[in-house]
């Protein structure tokens, strides 16, 4: 099932993405869902929406955090000349940061070298605290495609990724949350950046330097997760810069694709 948050007419709704993958013929549809489903339990309400009639929003929008994970593929953190840590790098992102598909990425006056990181999100779904790496698939809502936008030049100089990671707009999700994705398969995806249709970066979650289940477990240990908040497991080799005017697509394999322009800062 991909859940999708929208607007057609008024404030955001939820509902289940239906394409034509799956409908054989038919036009890819939104089924309208009343509710919330990551707050409670949802219903269909009947209606269905042409999915081109719709505006897809980020699927989520943390209440409370998006915990990110940095140096989890070895050849990523060769590309940095940085060491793989032996236990997860823990950074955080503000909910600010989020944005939907198709908004634009700001690049702001303060830095001159704005770097895309396409990555794997997974999306709670229950409250949790110490959390065994063996249960860490009972507390997943679904996942979905990010993009951990980082202000390299800010993040060197600065020491810690705080403002470097976190401006307002540097972390896209979407297209839609996929919960038929279970556990195993989520460790086996295709991870595609590209920057105007060109690749720059080609990788897997196989090769993860620590699972999403040892993610789940760390993270969990000293904070309590709620659902909706946001894990990004962190980004393959092929890190490197993107430019006002450009057009970033991040594509993970039995998810979708998310795209956002880049824009400057007003």
């Amino acid at each position: 099932m991909r859940i999708a948050r929208f607007v057609a007419q008024g404030d955001p709704t939820f509902g289940v993405v239906e394409l034509a993958e799956d409908q054989g013929p038919f036009p890819e549809t939104v089924a309208v869902l009343s509710g919330d489903p990551l707050a409670g339990p949802v219903k269909y309400t009947g209606e269905r929406l042409a999915l081109a009639d719709v505006r897809l929003v980020a699927p989520v929008i943390p209440r409370s955090k998006v915990v990110g994970i940095g140096r989890n593929y070895v050849e990523h953190a060769a590309e940095q000349q940085a060491e793989v840590p032996s236990e997860p790098l823990v950074f955080f992102k503000p909910n600010t940061s989020v944005i939907g598909p198709g908004e634009p990425i700001v690049y702001p006056p303060e830095t001159a070298n704005l770097h895309y990181e396409g990555e794997l999100a997974v999306v709670i779904g229950r409250i949790c605290r110490r959390v065994p790496v063996e249960m860490a698939a009972e507390v997943i809502f679904g996942y979905t495609v990010a993009n951990d936008v980082t202000a390299r030049d800010l993040q060197s100089a600065d020491g810690q990724w705080a403002r470097a990671k976190g401006f307002d707009s540097f972390c896209p999700l979407g297209p839609w949350i996929a919960t038929h994705i279970d556990l195993a398969e989520a460790g086996k995806l295709d991870i595609v950046t590209t920057v105007n249709g060109e690749v720059r970066q080609s990788g897997n979650t196989e090769d993860m330097v620590h699972s999403i289940a040892t993610l789940i477990a760390h993270v969990s240990a000293f904070t309590t997760l709620l659902p909706g908040d946001v894990i990004l497991t962190g980004t393959p080799a092929g890190i490197g810069p993107m430019n006002v005017g450009d057009k970033v697509s991040v594509t993970i394999s039995g998810i979708g694709t998310l795209t956002n322009p880049i824009l400057a800062e007003d």
